[in-house]
């Protein structure tokens, strides 16, 4: 969908529909100008109580040529003194989803003109764009009557401030389009998206992007030592690889930050075969690397003044006859040995790997990683937040702050050190997963944190919100993208 500014004034500016914000509790001078002109109705649907302003609900007004917009959508935004960027976010996501049904491709909308317009533009921006989201590519049927959105105006009435907003769309779509990848890469299936397929996906995105992009194939993770992520992969046909994406937006001597993604292509539970229904679910088992590719697409389309490294250890876990088994001990690239007590705690192995090689090769300045990591986190967040826990309180603080500027909740849990008695093993240094499930999103971040040295460090739990099963207002159903605008706004933030 493109998007444009304009100057125009609201009231009098022709379109297909008009966008916009309503209170529950006050009515602005675009509402008022908008009743009078169609002469006292939008006021009697408030007062018939056929619309009230709610958070989130929408209705559609023919204006029956009595105003220049050949239909009024009304958002509504709640209560005035409750106004946020994340509401304006939702509302935008709502009002896509409304002209969708309506199938109005094209649009305009003063819905961020009921906000600060400093934060209320890209507010709008990111919620119509990602609310507006769809993943058809595997569809094959009545291709030339699928709808698509083609344009949305943004009614900006003073002048000045068009240089602003258009700075706002820009910065806007890029993040968006950082959001889309993340969601393409996910929603494709397990057979398309290969470990070969994360690799050359990578390998576009430095083309694209001007990065620099370094694959690891099996020969060089066996000379480097990195035998938990070669276990993970022993079972499939479809080699594990070790990607390394890098962009650098600052000084030479500024330490990067680095970006880990878990990149499970498809997790069967291998030898401990997770149950056959919602197994093919387990294709979403690379959103944590997605979101990883999705930043850094993000992040230099902005051109962010930082160093950042994107670090992708990814693998299909299946049950072949090579298939690594409980009771295996394998030696990590960091020396550490650990006893394999259940293979479907895959993920944490092939990030082992992967952060002790950040450590080693880039002395990162702050460390994240993310993965769908564990039932035990949906368990805890539901699918309202992902699971944070780390070893450095700033860069928690940080991630929190982006948290709330993002609308990306994110939720700290506990990391005590007596969390890791249950990690501990008989036969070596460590074993992969406890033996009792009890906090178990906990005990599989303390694991992680065994391979971190002293960096600042902060593990991003993203089973949960990585995917959802009923649509929201700019998260359609399917993948997320989850992480990518968190990560923007905490990188925004430095």
């Amino acid at each position: 969908m493109n998007i444009d500014v304009t100057s125009a004034p609201v009231i009098s500016y022709a379109t297909s529909a008009l966008i916009i914000g309503c209170f529950e509790n006050a009515r602005d001078e675009i509402f008022t100008s908008c009743d009078r002109a169609l002469e006292g109705y939008l006021d009697r649907l408030f007062t018939g109580k056929q619309f009230r302003g709610k958070p989130g609900s929408t209705h559609l007004v023919h204006t029956l040529g009595k105003l220049p917009a050949e239909r009024l959508l009304l958002v509504g935004l709640g209560k005035k003194e409750e106004l946020t960027a994340e509401r304006v976010r939702q509302a935008a996501g709502s009002s896509a989803q409304a002209l969708r049904s309506a199938r109005i491709a094209s649009f305009a909308s003063a819905l961020h003109l009921a906000g600060d317009i400093a934060t209320a533009i890209e507010a709008t921006c990111e919620g119509a764009l990602l609310g507006s989201y769809s993943f058809d590519q595997y569809k094959t049927k009545d291709k030339e009557e699928r709808f698509q959105f083609e344009a949305m105006i943004l009614l900006v009435p003073e002048k000045n401030r068009l240089p602003e907003a258009r700075t706002s769309v820009e910065r806007s779509q890029a993040i968006c389009r950082g959001v889309s990848l993340a969601r393409d890469l996910v929603s494709h299936p397990g057979n398309v998206a290969t470990t070969g397929y994360l690799a050359a996906a990578a390998h576009e995105l430095a083309s694209r992007c001007a990065l620099s992009c370094l694959v690891l194939e099996t020969d060089y993770l066996e000379e480097l030592g990195m035998n938990a992520l070669l276990a993970v992969g022993k079972g499939s046909v479809e080699p594990p690889r070790l990607i390394v994406l890098e962009y650098h937006g600052a000084g030479e001597r500024d330490r990067p930050t680095v970006l880990v993604g878990k990149g499970i292509t498809f997790d069967t539970g291998g030898i401990s075969l997770k149950p056959g229904p919602g197994m093919e679910a387990m294709k979403t088992d690379m959103a944590g690397a997605a979101a990883v590719m999705g930043t850094i697409e993000a992040a230099a389309a902005l051109k962010l003044p930082v160093n950042l490294v994107g670090i992708i250890p990814t693998a299909e876990n299946m049950p072949g006859s090579k298939a690594y088994k409980p009771g295996d001990v394998i030696t990590s690239m960091s020396g550490l040995t650990i006893e394999i007590t259940n293979t479907d705690a895959e993920g944490r192995l092939v990030l082992c790997d992967a952060l002790n090689y950040a450590v080693a090769n880039y002395k990162p300045a702050a460390m994240i990683d993310l993965a769908t990591l564990t039932g035990a986190c949906v368990v805890a967040l539901g699918h309202e937040a992902s699971g944070l826990m780390g070893s450095d309180r700033r860069l928690i603080e940080d991630l929190k702050r982006a948290s709330e500027r993002s609308g990306e909740r994110i939720w700290e849990m506990p990391l005590w050190d007596e969390y890791g008695e249950a990690m501990k093993s008989d036969i070596a240094d460590l074993k992969n997963a406890a033996s009792s499930r009890e906090g178990g999103h906990i005990t599989a971040a303390w694991f992680l944190k065994q391979f971190v040295g002293k960096t600042r460090w902060a593990h991003l739990d993203i089973a949960g919100t990585a995917w959802v099963d009923k649509s929201r207002p700019y998260l359609p159903k399917g993948a997320t993208g989850v992480g990518v605008r968190l990560l923007i706004e905490y990188l925004r933030g430095k």
